[in-house]
């Protein structure tokens, strides 16, 4: 077993490990302790896990780890690279890398689009962009081949890289150097290496005229790839990456000075590689309109309601993209993007429409995507837990200190269960995951030893528990304008939310419905013989004008303004907020009183707005 050699007091979620990308950071609780101890079986599995997702485990080194032992502070270990996986554990093999390439570093030399096969092999290998430019819309398709060489082989050699690329009408030739022509409007222009900065290194493809690309260095291509394709097509448009983007920083979350944290919750966008169909939007006297374009109005509606909020974190609560999209990156690039413009935090719960479809990105390789990007704190999760995204993030207190004031948690709530039409239901491995690090952190911070702090606590998911379908629900305010369509299953994930006090639930899904409830209060009590803490169940709504936020057909359908949830967190005072940011309404919605004093407020009575709650 290996030995901690060095202790350092390191606070918080976020560290930043040394030569690693943002994924190789895997964080385990451990009991508070003064002393340097053994680095056990459960932390050296969760770090080779980690070290799964990155090529840095070729160099040798001692593991290093950091440990907490200030009270009221979450402990935490890390692995700081290099890392030595060619050793084993309690006989359990080290996690290996076969791939020699993983860390060499490449430069594009060569490009081209072919319907077929790849072109002839010369000095340079030529990987295939992994999209299809017509988006299998066409008879006849084309793909886009990028030719790679090592760097440094193509240096010593004095030979050609890429440094510039265009598309359209042939560019200027300046400097004696001369632009070469490529299938589909493509020019690029070829120079001897001298800096990898000035060489282009990853070439990529993005959909439709709405496409942007916040990715750190990368140019996406105004004009599109000139292919002979039906007019529904979405254009294909060429996204390129000039030498090495930074890592990303993770953000540390903290209340402003009055103890207050904001957080934005946006659900149900739906955004497809390309403009989308609005097809059941109203004006702001609930007029029908006729069919629009609809992510654009999802992007400048997003846009308005974070500049008049300024939150502090946004959550995007799952469907950010719609079903059966042939390409996810397009589509998720667009969903965040209005957060990376801003410099905004954000963090990602998926959906059940997020992987669906032959052409979807596994959620896996969306969290790979997600967690890297600027301004993220996604992350994909303890692998032994059932899901993709099941991670906690605390928020601290104001300047340098390293005080946990709340803590939002972030689970996978999965999706529909193949072959039948239900919806499945948060596992046991979720639940006790959940639990075992909610125990955990409550013990760390001294929680029940009479320090007087309040420590608030949110939940987000997508699919909503089966209580929110409760006919007993007390609600608050808000719209129940359909059934909620939630797992059949059961698997009391709101008991164990209740033990563990937390504040408030906050989901999607149902588009159509918005409101706040509480269940009755139950006369189970908690081992101290105190009643269950009721967390809030409350719906966000939806925002994307490319879902349905209609319920009925014919005469009988209501249609809906899209609208967003906000939550305010004082942690000073102990309380808990929200309201709505609805189209049309210049104020606050269904403001709304949840948490006072660290204590629930009970609804003075039925305040839902326009409709009753019906259960079908």
């Amino acid at each position: 077993m290996h030995q901690i050699k060095k202790a350092e007091v390191m606070l918080g979620h976020s560290h930043k490990v040394p030569g690693c990308a943002k994924e190789l950071k895997g964080f385990v609780p451990l009991p508070v302790s003064d002393d340097i101890v053994d680095l056990n079986k459960e932390a050296y599995l969760c770090m080779l896990a980690a070290y799964r997702l990155g090529p840095f485990w070729k160099k040798a080194a001692q593991v290093l780890t950091s440990l907490i032992s200030r009270a009221s502070s979450i402990v935490m270990l890390r692995a700081v690279y290099p890392f030595d996986c060619s050793s084993s554990c309690d006989g359990l093999q080290a996690l290996t890398s076969n791939d020699n390439t993983a860390d060499a570093t490449h430069v594009v030399t060569d490009l081209t689009v072919s319907p077929t096969a790849p072109p002839p092999a010369s000095n340079s290998k030529w990987h295939r962009v992994d999209k299809e430019l017509s988006l299998h819309m066409s008879e006849e398709g084309a793909w886009l081949y990028v030719a790679l060489a090592n760097h440094e082989e193509l240096r010593a050699a004095e030979g050609l890289v890429v440094v510039n690329i265009s598309v359209g009408e042939r560019p200027p030739t300046t400097s004696g150097s001369s632009w070469e022509s490529r299938p589909c409007g493509i020019w690029m222009l070829r120079g001897k290496l001298s800096a990898i900065d000035e060489a282009v290194t990853e070439v990529d493809v993005l959909f439709g005229v709405d496409a942007v690309d916040p990715r750190l260095q990368r140019t996406l291509m105004q004009s599109p790839l000139q292919l002979e394709a039906l007019p529904e097509v979405p254009v294909a448009r060429l996204s390129i990456l000039h030498g090495r983007a930074p890592i990303s920083d993770t953000p540390i979350l903290r209340v402003g000075e009055s103890g207050e944290f904001k957080i934005l919750q946006i659900c149900d966008m739906h955004m497809v590689p390309d403009v989308g169909v609005c097809k059941d939007a109203i004006d702001a006297h609930g007029n029908s309109l006729p069919e629009s374009q609809a992510d654009p109005l999802t992007v400048k509606f997003i846009g308005e309601v974070l500049d008049r909020e300024n939150p502090n974190l946004v959550v995007l609560a799952g469907d950010q993209l719609h079903h059966d999209i042939r390409d996810s990156l397009t589509a998720m690039l667009k969903a965040v993007a209005p957060m990376i413009d801003r410099s905004i935090p954000f963090a990602v719960v998926f959906g059940n429409h997020d992987s669906e479809g032959i052409y979807a990105l596994e959620r896996d390789k969306q969290m790979s995507i997600l967690q890297n990007l600027p301004f993220s704190i996604c992350r994909p999760g303890p692998p032994n837990v059932d899901g993709v995204g099941n991670y906690c993030v605390q928020i601290l207190a104001h300047g340098q200190s390293s005080l946990p004031l709340s803590t939002l948690y972030f689970l996978d709530s999965h999706g529909q269960i193949p072959g039948t039409a239900g919806y499945d239901h948060i596992k046991q491995s979720q639940i006790d995951w959940f639990t075992e690090t909610s125990q955990t952190a409550r013990m760390a911070r001294g929680e029940g030893n009479g320090n007087g702090r309040f420590h608030l606590s949110l939940v987000f998911i997508h699919i909503p528990l089966p209580e929110f379908g409760d006919s007993n629900l007390i609600i608050g305010n808000g719209h129940r304008g359909e059934p909620t369509e939630g797992p059949s299953i059961n698997s009391h994930f709101y008991d164990a939310l209740a033990k563990e006090n937390i504040s408030a639930v906050g989901c999607g899904h149902d588009h159509v419905n918005d409101f706040c409830a509480l269940l009755p209060q139950r006369a189970q009590e908690n081992d101290n013989g105190t009643p269950y803490h009721r967390p809030w169940l409350c719906y966000g709504g939806g925002t994307g004008f490319g879902a349905y936020c209609s319920y009925g057909k014919g005469p009988f359908q209501i249609r809906y303004h899209r609208r967003m949830r906000v939550w305010k967190i004082n942690t000073s005072t102990g309380s808990l907020k929200t309201w709505k940011r609805v189209e049309y309404n210049t104020g606050r919605v269904g403001e709304l009183m949840l948490v006072e004093n660290g204590v629930v407020v009970e609804p003075l009575n039925n305040q839902a707005e326009g409709m009753r709650c019906v259960v079908n």
